[in-house]
């Protein structure tokens, strides 16, 4: 198991302690350090079960205003996410083919069912 985990988010570091409290030590990975790529924003999106780069992406962030992505198509918004990943919706918590968004927290629950 894998969380794209953003330290300074706290519903970021709730999705972390409710799967520590779980006994899950997920891979932790930083995605503001250590973007993903458009290859692994794709498998994401495959894993939530959508093909719509929009249910990655802080749509709220001023980076998404000042960039002009509201209305774009699919391929500028996935080449947005993978250059600025401030725009990447957080936490993204995923176990082999399977995905959720922290949001709540309480979302990854089915995750750990199995």
């Amino acid at each position: 198991m894998e969380i794209w985990h953003n330290p300074r988010c706290s519903k970021s570091r709730a999705t972390l302690a409710l799967l520590q409290e779980h006994g899950v030590e997920p891979a932790v990975r930083r995605y503001l350090d250590d973007p993903p790529s458009r290859a692994e924003l794709e498998a994401a999106l495959a894993a939530l079960g959508t093909d719509d780069p929009l249910a990655l992406t802080r749509t709220g962030e001023a980076a998404f205003r000042e960039q002009g992505l509201k209305g774009a198509d699919r391929e500028t918004l996935l080449d947005a996410l993978a250059a600025d990943p401030r725009l990447i919706e957080r936490p993204l918590v995923r176990d082999g083919d399977r995905a959720v968004l922290g949001r709540p927290p309480e979302n990854v629950l089915p995750l750990l069912e199995g």
